[in-house]
This record gives C-alpha cells, structure tokens and sequence, in this order.
C-alpha cells in the first residue's frame, strides 16, 4: 500500500514539476532522496532551467541528501507533516546544501 503511495506522490511532484516551471527558478540542483522504511527506496529531483525530474535511484552528485521513512516523506508531500518539525524531531536528515533542502517544500507543494 505504501509503495503505491510514494509512487503516486513521486508522480504528483513531476506534474506540479512540468505544470509551474517558474517555482523551478529558485529551487535548482540536484535532491537525493533516501527513504527508508516499508516502500523506500532511492529517488533524485533534478532540477535545471525550467525543467525538472523526479528519477529512481542515486544522484551522481546530489546538492543535498534529505534521508527520512517512506511514510513520513508521503506525509510531508502531501502537508500531513510539516519538513522543519520533521528535522526538528530528527525524522528529517539532511547532508550537503541546508538551503537547497529548504527550498524543497516549494517543489512538495
């Protein structure tokens, strides 16, 4: 159930990705993705020029590393769980660009 979850979320994320490139602008570089957990897996957001893509598996050279459960991150794209709460409680790790990972929730939502 879970998986079907992340899936459709992932999805959700290109779409909004592809139908509003002007929110790309300010969110550029590369989002590894490292969910853990029942359904997790590895995923990559790149974002270049008004373009981006949400990929399965490992970034070449991410930006930053957001690692969290599966569940939490279907939480936190869908407004269920707030990302600093999240990092605030230690359900949300980062490595690498702590700015890039705050502008994440921009591409989320």
């Amino acid at each position: 159930m879970l998986m079907a979850d992340l899936q459709e979320v992932l999805k959700g994320i290109e779409q909004r990705l592809a139908e509003r490139p002007e929110k790309l602008s300010a969110a550029q570089g590369t989002y590894q993705l490292d969910l853990t957990g029942e359904g997790g897996g590895t995923y990559t957001m790149v974002i270049v020029g008004d373009k981006g893509e949400v990929r399965t598996g490992p970034a070449e050279n991410p930006g930053v590393v957001v690692t969290m459960t599966a569940h939490d991150f279907v939480d936190m794209a869908t407004g269920k769980l707030n990302g600093m709460t999240a990092f605030m409680s230690g359900r949300l790790k980062i490595k690498g660009d702590m700015g890039l990972a705050l502008k994440m929730q921009t591409l989320l939502s």
